[in-house]
């Protein structure tokens, strides 16, 4: 049996499968239908500094191969998140847990992720510079370079774990973003958030979405995932997560080729709650139909 496991900013997971932030809660609901334990770890529910109702609704819209969602980073409060779920996880899911963190000034990143950095359950902090579902934050940090190492360097002054920056794909060189966030002392980066899209209802001729525009996911981003992943660990010396449209255990293999170490499965949670234990389970035998034997030899194969 090929060898499964990777190290992942100096923390070693048994393997590289990751569920993304957004699509799996706080980890507790997903453990009602399976050993979450069998994953490498997952990036919790987006939090930040103060409770977020989120957008107003209708706030999901599919589309084909994918859907489009303006949630708006619904969550308790970082306080809640800390004094709440996390104590309920650590009943089901004894291994690290992957802090996603967003915010609405640089202050309010720093805030946060210093408060989770005290955590003794989380082993890495994604920091979410690229959410398209709010105004004001989120994005765009994650547009401007300058920003991106802003936040950067404010997170990296009051953390002792990883650093992960979450990037977004709405812009014209993500390259430069993901240096910018290297330069700055990032231990990682993670990418591609949704693409910013829209769906309009013919019956009202109006945007199906409260929002109008929301985050763009699923199986249809794939290839523009995987070209940004592949652009990003040939500019870059770090760790690189990559994810966008991850639905299958070939899908994994390739975004590793493209010089991911670990691998997000996002929007398919959402349609097969199994997903990510059924491609955990079916890697090995993926691995020995392309002669790989352990997943650490191929990452960046294909570079």
């Amino acid at each position: 049996m090929g060898i499964l496991s990777v190290d992942l900013c100096g923390i070693p997971i048994d393997n590289p499968v990751i569920p993304a932030s957004g699509t799996f809660g706080y980890g507790y609901e997903f453990a009602e239908m399976y050993d979450i334990n069998c994953l490498g770890t997952f990036s919790f529910k987006g939090t930040t500094k103060e409770p977020r109702f989120g957008n107003p609704t209708p706030r999901i819209a599919e589309c084909t191969a994918g859907m489009i969602n303006a949630v708006g980073l619904q969550n308790p409060g970082v306080e809640k998140v800390i004094s709440e779920e996390l104590p309920k996880l650590k009943e089901c899911f004894t291994k690290k847990v992957m802090a996603n963190i967003s915010g609405f000034s640089v202050e309010e990143y720093a805030y946060t992720c210093e408060k989770l950095d005290k955590c003794p359950q989380v082993g890495w902090l994604e920091v979410n510079i690229s959410c398209p579902n709010v105004h004001g934050g989120g994005m765009s940090f994650g547009t401007s370079a300058a920003a991106a190492a802003e936040v950067t360097k404010a997170v990296k002054k009051v953390t002792q774990k990883p650093v992960i920056m979450k990037l977004s794909p709405n812009v014209t060189d993500i390259t430069e973003i993901a240096k910018a966030c290297e330069a700055e002392g990032a231990d990682g980066v993670s990418l591609i958030n949704t693409l910013l899209g829209m769906r309009i209802d013919l019956k009202t001729q109006k945007p199906v979405i409260a929002n109008k525009m929301g985050g763009f996911s699923g199986s249809a981003i794939f290839p523009v995932a995987l070209r940004m992943v592949y652009q990003v660990a040939s500019a870059v010396k770090i760790p690189v997560i990559g994810m966008g449209g991850v639905s299958c255990a070939e899908d994994v293999i390739e975004m590793m080729l493209a010089g991911a170490t670990a691998v997000e499965i996002g929007a398919a949670n959402l349609i097969n709650p199994y997903v990510c234990k059924e491609i955990i389970d079916n890697l090995p035998a993926v691995m020995e139909k392309y002669k790989i034997k352990n997943l650490k030899d191929i990452i960046g194969g294909a570079i």
